[in-house]
């Protein structure tokens, strides 16, 4: 039976205390917070697919800050932030490449029967739940919206 993704944490955080890793026991402990604050928001437990979107949002805000402290000239900072994305990445699926992200997004349109921009809005929320984890949003967004286009 294939551990979930819950228990692998918490087994990577004593794993992590046992060896002294500072940067990934913060890390895991945060991943922990952020899975308890949404279960006591949602009243409900959080399946691996949950937790992957979970993970997958700490590593869009850690893109983000490394973005910002690039430009304020922050090397310091930027490598934290890179060494905390490291291991949250560990976490996730491998991510599709642009190829991958169009095949999805061409079976979903044929899918639903798309016929242009309008129809996004069926569009992206199947797609978005198909792809969790393995895809970033706005990159998905972009190819929606490329692929909608040219139905003209």
């Amino acid at each position: 039976m294939e551990v979930g993704l819950r228990q692998k944490l918490s087994d990577d955080l004593k794993q992590a205390m046992r060896g002294g890793d500072k940067v990934r026991r913060s890390v895991i402990r945060l991943v922990i917070a952020a899975i308890r604050n949404a279960e006591i928001a949602r009243q409900a437990t959080l399946d691996d697919t949950d937790i992957l979107g979970i993970i997958a949002k700490e590593v869009r805000q850690r893109r983000e800050s490394i973005e910002a402290f690039r430009q304020g000239n922050r090397q310091d900072l930027v490598a934290q932030e890179e060494a905390e994305l490291t291991i949250l990445n560990e976490y996730l699926p491998r991510q599709m490449t642009r190829g991958e992200i169009i095949v999805a997004a061409r079976q979903v349109i044929e899918g639903i029967g798309a016929q242009g921009a309008g129809d996004k809005g069926k569009v992206m929320p199947q797609l978005i739940a198909q792809l969790k984890g393995r895809a970033d949003g706005r990159e998905i967004n972009a190819i929606v919206t490329e692929l909608l286009s040219d139905f003209h």
